[in-house]
C-alpha cells in the first residue's frame, strides 16, 4: 500500500500545500519546524518514505537531476536533432559527476500549458531540474510552485522568475551569419523561421538578422513568417520568392528551414548557392550530409546541457547568490551554399 502513497496525499493529510510538504521531507530550513513535524508525522502515517540523507540542509547535496523537454499535445514524440544533443551532454556530465539522471517529456496544450504532470516532478524524484527549450512565464512559474529545487533553464529564460539560464548569442550569430552573405555581395536578403508567437531566442536572430541590414544601409527586410520546420518553411520560401523574385539569398532561423528552402528552391528550378544561397542556424548532423553541405552556425548543443547541469550544482551549493545567465558563443561554418550571386 505504501507504494502508491503520493507526496499529494502527505501534503492533504498534513494540511499544507505540495511544496511545503515537498520542503519540509527535504529538511529545507525555511519551514516552520511545526510545520515540518506535522508533514512528518502525515509521511509516517502513510508510510511515504522519508529520504534525509539525499539532502541537506545547505542544498549541497544533489543526487538526481531532472531533464524536462515538452511537446505539442497530440504530436508524435520525435527525436529532435537539436535538443537531442542537449541531453547527451547533460548525461555526460551527470555521469562525470556519479549524478542520477530523470528523464521525460512533458505535453502541453496549443496554449502552451502542461496537460499533465511527470512523476519527477509530482513525486519529488529529483534535487535539480533542466528545462530544456522554451516554456511560457506561466508555465515556468508552476515549477517553481510544484517543487522546492534549483532550476534552469536552457535555449530560454524566463525574464521575471529566478531561474538561472544557459543561452546561446543569438544576436551577434546572426548578425555574423547576415553579414557573411553580404560581404558575397547579396544584398536581396530573405529571412525565413520566425513569426510573431516564436521563442525569444528565434526573435533575436530575427534582431540580429535586421540589424545587420541597417548596419549597411539596407532598408529593403524580406520576412516570411513561417514555423521552424521543412514544411513550413518550403511553402514559406515559394511565398516570399513569388513575392520578390529577385531575393538572390536567404537567412533560416534553424537548419530544418534551412533543408525545407533547399528543397524548395530545386522543385522551383533554382541552383544553390547560384541562383540563391542559403545559411542555416544551429548546425545540425543533417546540415554536412546534405548536398551541397550547408553553410551554418554552428551551436555547442552539449555544452548547452553540460553547462546548465554545472548552474544546478552551484545554484545549489550557493542558493542565495543573483539570478545568472550563461551566454554560450557560436562559430560560423562556412560549406557549400553560399556564393557570389549571379543576378545582381
Amino acid at each position: 500500500m505504501a507504494n502508491s502513497v503520493t507526496l499529494r496525499d502527505v501534503a492533504n493529510l498534513a494540511g499544507v500545500s505540495i511544496g511545503t510538504a515537498s520542503q519540509s521531507l527535504n529538511n529545507r530550513p525555511n519551514v516552520a519546524p511545526e510545520t515540518r513535524a506535522r508533514v512528518l508525522n502525515a509521511a509516517r502515517t502513510l508510510g511515504y518514505p522519508i529520504k534525509h540523507e539525499a539532502f541537506t540542509s545547505n542544498h549541497t547535496s544533489i543526487k538526481v537531476i531532472g531533464l524536462l523537454t515538452k511537446h505539442d499535445l497530440g504530436s508524435p514524440v520525435e527525436i529532435n536533432p537539436f535538443y537531442s544533443h542537449i541531453q547527451a551532454g547533460v548525461e555526460k556530465e551527470c555521469r562525470r559527476r556519479k549524478i542520477s539522471l530523470m528523464y521525460a517529456n512533458i505535453e502541453v496544450d496549443p496554449a502552451n500549458r502542461p496537460v499533465s504532470w511527470p512523476a519527477m516532478i509530482d513525486e519529488q524524484y529529483i534535487n535539480g531540474l533542466v528545462l530544456a527549450g522554451t516554456f511560457i512565464e506561466e508555465t515556468a512559474d508552476l515549477f517553481q510552485q510544484r517543487t522546492d529545487v534549483p532550476i534552469v533553464q536552457v535555449d530560454s529564460y524566463a525574464p521575471n522568475l529566478p531561474f538561472d539560464s544557459v543561452v546561446i548569442e543569438n544576436i551577434p550569430a546572426a548578425m555574423n551569419a547576415v553579414e557573411h552573405l553580404i560581404q558575397q555581395g547579396h544584398t536581396k536578403i530573405g529571412l525565413l523561421g520566425w513569426k510573431e508567437q516564436a521563442p525569444p531566442s528565434i526573435h533575436e536572430r530575427k534582431t540580429g538578422y535586421c540589424q545587420t541590414l541597417q548596419k549597411h544601409g539596407i532598408e529593403q527586410a524580406y520576412i516570411q513568417p513561417s514555423g521552424l520546420n521543412r514544411r513550413e518553411c518550403r511553402e514559406a520560401l515559394e511565398s516570399l520568392l513569388n513575392r520578390h523574385p529577385d531575393i538572390t539569398a536567404i537567412f533560416t532561423c534553424n537548419d530544418l528551414c534551412a533543408l525545407g528552402a533547399l528543397i524548395k528552391a530545386r522543385e522551383l528550378g533554382l541552383q544553390v548557392p547560384q541562383d540563391l544561397s542559403i545559411v542555416g542556424f544551429d548546425d545540425i548532423d543533417l546540415a554536412k550530409e546534405v548536398t551541397p553541405a550547408l553553410t551554418t552556425v554552428h551551436v555547442y548543443k552539449s555544452w548547452l546541457g553540460t553547462l546548465s547541469v554545472r548552474q544546478v550544482l552551484e545554484r545549489a551549493q550557493y542558493p542565495k547568490q543573483p539570478k545568472i545567465t550563461i551566454s554560450v558563443a557560436t562559430d560560423f561554418v562556412v560549406r557549400g551554399t553560399v556564393c557570389p550571386p549571379r543576378r545582381m
